[in-house]
């Protein structure tokens, strides 16, 4: 019995000193390290030094030159660009209407109606071209070897145009004096000038407000309305 607790106490007592060497081994290897001047050198847990401002390497921006450096450009207007934007617009030229007034003219003793031409400005309105065409027929001719047969001191008392009618109305002066070829002479007269703007509109005529139907002593027959082919066929004057 004693024999094998000496043979048990043995192999502990060798395992103990070894264990002993182990660790006094692993000690003096700790502080070997710990004191050998290549330690820091290879040590892969030593911190990175970072460069310095002065070790770090310069980049160099050239700035330019006043004279390369580019200069913003002024914007130019819109009128500098197109000088014709700056320019006032022309005035536009008053309106401007041509019509025909109508006189007599004696070839080989018969009456022939001719047109004379008179543009008028400020006439926008047919009726205004109209009565300034007027105008001009009563103040009488102005053309050499025109003739009128209509009285002197015959007034324009009113004229309208109504879609293709045309309405005028004279004063009373218009039906004095004169034989039948004077009378068909002044009729022709306003019958043509009264469709200047209008050759195949329809005339009515009227003297101080009413309606004209006899004209002279004679009893000349005015159609109503007339124009100028009734004018042409039933006197036979062009």
């Amino acid at each position: 019995m004693k024999d094998r607790q000496e043979l048990r106490q043995v192999p502990i007592a060798i395992i103990a000193s070894v264990c002993g060497l182990a660790l006094a081994a692993g000690g003096g290897i700790a502080w070997w390290s710990a004191h050998s001047p290549h330690q820091s050198a290879v040590s892969p847990t030593a911190p990175i030094a970072s460069p310095t401002p002065s070790e770090t390497p310069s980049v160099i921006i050239p700035v330019p030159t006043p004279s390369q450096a580019q200069t913003p450009q002024p914007q130019q207007s819109q009128a500098a660009v197109n000088p014709q934007a700056t320019k006032p617009l022309p005035l536009e030229s008053p309106a401007e209407k041509t019509v025909q007034v109508y006189w007599l003219k004696d070839v080989g003793g018969k009456f022939q109606i001719v047109p004379t031409k008179v543009t008028l400005k400020d006439t926008q309105k047919p009726d205004a071209a109209l009565q300034n065409a007027f105008d001009s027929l009563l103040a009488g001719p102005t053309v050499a070897g025109a003739e009128s047969e209509i009285p002197q001191g015959t007034k324009l008392e009113n004229i309208k145009i109504d879609g293709n009618n045309v309405h005028v109305d004279l004063s009373e002066e218009f039906t004095s004096g004169g034989g039948s070829t004077s009378m068909i002479g002044r009729l022709g007269q306003v019958i043509f000038t009264a469709t200047s703007l209008q050759p195949n509109a329809q005339v009515w005529i009227s003297v101080g407000g009413k309606p004209l139907k006899l004209l002279g002593g004679e009893g000349l027959e005015v159609a109503q309305p007339s124009t100028r082919d009734t004018f042409e066929k039933d006197f036979g004057i062009k």
